[in-house]
């Protein structure tokens, strides 16, 4: 299975914050950019005022799961920030799922099956 293609440097994050679309739901906020490339690069992005470490490490986990076993619902070509919100704490996977693919079909990229 292939490594998680991810954003790492907080000049990708800030280019995908000018220039990308934005959607947002009560738990998590989307932000998306062509990247012309053949492959998605997802970012994650979870604030202190989510919860403390443990708290965001978990969101972190549960968000690159999801979009991890979604892979090959997303078109490709993406570079995708996820933004988690405050009632992300009370959440479980299903909700995470629920939230997350909401955003995806709201930017037109996910492949209904």
């Amino acid at each position: 299975m292939r490594k998680f293609h991810s954003l790492k440097k907080n000049k990708e994050f800030q280019r995908v914050y000018r220039q990308g679309r934005s959607k947002a739901n009560r738990t998590f906020v989307m932000l998306i950019l062509e990247n012309r490339a053949g492959e998605n690069r997802i970012g994650i992005s979870v604030s202190k005022k989510v919860g403390n470490s443990v708290v965001r490490h978990r969101v972190t986990r549960v968000i690159r799961e999801v979009m991890r076993l979604h892979r090959e619902d997303v078109e490709v070509g993406y570079d995708i920030v996820i933004v988690a919100r405050k009632p992300a704490i009370d959440s479980g996977y299903d909700k995470y799922e629920r939230a997350l693919l909401h955003l995806l079909k709201l930017h037109h990229i996910y492949k209904d099956a």
